[in-house]
């Protein structure tokens, strides 16, 4: 079976080089991500583009829109990405650049980050975007659910937002990042709702192999993440995403092959990240 990572970075920012180091041990680099994929049958990864100007300083008021992979030289095969938004740097001239980057083929979706940007999903900063999702046919992903920066507002991350939005805008699908951990019954309520509305599973957990199976294997750390998945009873719109390089790629697989019945793997690994991404078919199929 074909795997598409739905979620993962590949930029220069200070807290994801620290947890590589002490907490995943991953090889926190292309080729480092490459061979993680080579090994573990992970056909393409999607990106989610993001910068900071200083160390530590994500989320960064001064990142110009888009944001992009500053670690890819050149995007291999392997790797696509979805252009970060900075809703401070969103006049004309960021708007302008962003509708430029989606005419590249690598770039197949828009990336917003609620929570980290003090700004609602349907707040009025972001519609010249969903018009330019709508135009070019591309998905919007919603940063959702808990931060990883204590500087995130919560209140703004909340899935319940994506609401408003997935109804105004019929024709864009939104791809929940996250699924809205730790809200996640509130996620599934938003999937389940609303036809254009999906989620990613990735970000559930942080650390290395031995972490990571602690954490799947604890009887009531993802008691709230089971009833949510089950209670949303829409597999399909659920797409996998390790969040790497907050885990390996082989424990998150295990982890996500464990929590999704098996009659639906072949949607969620692979098959809804074609109907959510619809630029990424021709580099894989």
């Amino acid at each position: 079976m074909k795997i598409i990572d739905a979620h993962i970075h590949l930029s220069h920012i200070a807290s994801f080089k620290e947890t590589a180091e002490n907490r995943s041990h991953v090889d926190y680099s292309v080729d480092g991500l490459l061979r993680e994929y080579a090994e573990n049958g992970v056909v393409l990864g999607i990106g989610m583009g993001v910068t900071e100007t200083a160390a530590g300083g994500f989320p960064d008021r001064e990142a110009p829109t888009p944001m992009g992979l500053d670690m890819v030289e050149s995007y291999p095969g392997q790797i696509v990405y979805c252009p970060g938004v900075n809703p401070f740097k969103l006049g004309n001239a960021g708007l302008d650049e962003l509708e430029r980057t989606l005419h590249r083929p690598e770039a197949v979706g828009i990336k917003i980050y609620l929570g980290y940007y003090p700004y609602y999903a349907y707040d009025d900063v972001y519609q010249p975007v969903y018009e330019l999702a709508k135009q070019y046919k591309v998905p919007v992903v919603y940063h959702t659910g808990d931060t990883y920066s204590e500087r995130g507002l919560l209140k703004y991350s909340h899935p319940l937002t994506v609401d408003e939005v997935a109804v105004a805008h019929r024709d864009v699908n939104f791809m929940i990042a996250h699924f809205g951990d730790p809200w996640v019954l509130d996620g599934a309520e938003i999937v389940y709702k609303n036809r254009n509305v999906f989620a990613d599973l990735s970000g559930l957990m942080v650390g290395d192999a031995a972490e990571c199976a602690r954490l799947k294997d604890s009887p009531l750390f993802f008691a709230h993440l089971r009833h949510a998945v089950t209670y949303c009873d829409h597999y399909e719109k659920m797409l996998f995403g390790t969040d790497w390089p907050l885990a390996p790629v082989q424990p998150y697989l295990q982890f996500v092959q464990e929590l999704i019945p098996e009659a639906y793997h072949e949607h969620v690994f692979y098959k809804t990240a074609l109907q959510v991404f619809p630029k990424i078919a021709p580099l894989v199929e």
